[in-house]
C-alpha cells in the first residue's frame, strides 16, 4: 500500500501559466559543500535548475558566485530567493532578471556532421551567428558560439536539420549593468 500524500503547490498545474525564468546570482563562501546545500534546497523543495554555473570570483575574499537559471511563478521564486538568504554560507541573492541591465551569455560548442552543401549551408549559418569553428574534418564541424541563451539556441535549432550530432553548453554568466557591484 502506498502513502498518499498531499500534491506540492509547486507541482500543481494551478499557476503554471504565469510561470516565469529567472536567473539568481548567489556570491558564498567557497568552501567544500557549499553548493551541495544550495542544490540540496532546490531539490528539496521540488524547484528545478535550468542552468547552473560556478566560479571563484573574489580569491583573497575565498567568494565564489553560482548563478542559477530557473522558473516558477513570482511568488515560488520570491520564496527560493529568501531560502537562499537563509543558507550560512550565502552572502548575497540578486535576481538579475529584475534588474533590467543584467547580460547573459552561454558558451556552447555545437558539432555537426556533414558533407557538400550541408557543410556549405552549415558554415553560412555559423557566420551569420558569429560561430568560430574550433574543429573540422572532412565530415564534421564543431563550433563555438557565445551570446545569450536563446541565440544559442536558436542557432543549434537551424543545425538540426542539416546534420546536429551533439552539443555541449556552459550555462549561463550573468552580471548587472553600470559601475555598481551586484
Amino acid at each position: 500500500m502506498t502513502k498518499a500524500y498531499p500534491p506540492s503547490p509547486y507541482s500543481s498545474p494551478i499557476g503554471k501559466h504565469n510561470a516565469e525564468s529567472h536567473t539568481l546570482s548567489v556570491l558564498v563562501d567557497n568552501e567544500p559543500g557549499v553548493l551541495a546545500r544550495v542544490v540540496g534546497l532546490f531539490s528539496a523543495r521540488s524547484f528545478n535548475i535550468e542552468s547552473l554555473t560556478v566560479a571563484e570570483v573574489a580569491h583573497e575574499n575565498h567568494l565564489s558566485r553560482i548563478t542559477i537559471a530557473t522558473s516558477g511563478t513570482p511568488e515560488v521564486i520570491e520564496q527560493v530567493r529568501h531560502q537562499l538568504e537563509r543558507l550560512v554560507p550565502v552572502h548575497s541573492v540578486t535576481d538579475l532578471t529584475l534588474a533590467a541591465r543584467a547580460i547573459e551569455r552561454e558558451l556552447a560548442m555545437v558539432k555537426v556532421r556533414g558533407k557538400g552543401d550541408a557543410r556549405v549551408e552549415a558554415l553560412q549559418l555559423a557566420e551569420a551567428f558569429r560561430a568560430k569553428v574550433i574543429d573540422a574534418t572532412t565530415e564534421s564541424f564543431i563550433f563555438e558560439i557565445t551570446g545569450a541563451p536563446r541565440k544559442n539556441d536558436d542557432f543549434v535549432d537551424l543545425m538540426r536539420p542539416i546534420g546536429l550530432v551533439e552539443v555541449s553548453r556552459t550555462g549561463i554568466a550573468a552580471i548587472s549593468r553600470g559601475p555598481e557591484p551586484i
